[in-house]
């Protein structure tokens, strides 16, 4: 998936840029502006969670690397770190709702009963 390799392109970066954190801040606004695009633009709703739980942890990693960054402004810093723990739970409820989903699934199946 290209989007994915993308993402995969910016992390392996994040060191190199961390000494210019406008790269990252950059970086975190392209991809955040891409989240909202592409729950959006997904073939099915299965489609659409799996690549948005993905975008959204590559967001909260960015935010929380800058978040960490020794000689970012104060203001810079806290936003990131609130960011980061947004994004975070956000993350941890979309994996939760998952595994709630898969549990269904699961049970559903062994009593033979189908969803469509």
């Amino acid at each position: 998936m290209p989007g994915e390799t993308l993402m995969n392109e910016e992390l392996s970066g994040l060191t190199a840029t961390s000494k210019q954190p406008e790269l990252l801040v950059s970086a975190v606004l392209h991809l955040m502006s891409h989240y909202t695009v592409n729950s959006t633009n997904s073939a099915t709703q299965e489609e659409a969670e799996q690549a948005s739980t993905r975008l959204a942890s590559v967001i909260e990693r960015h935010l929380n690397v800058l978040a960490n960054l020794p000689d970012l402004a104060p203001v810079l810093k806290a936003t990131c770190q609130q960011l980061s723990g947004q994004w975070a739970g956000l993350v941890e409820k979309k994996s939760a709702q998952k595994t709630k989903l898969r549990k269904l699934g699961w049970l559903l199946a062994f009593t033979g009963k189908n969803l469509h």
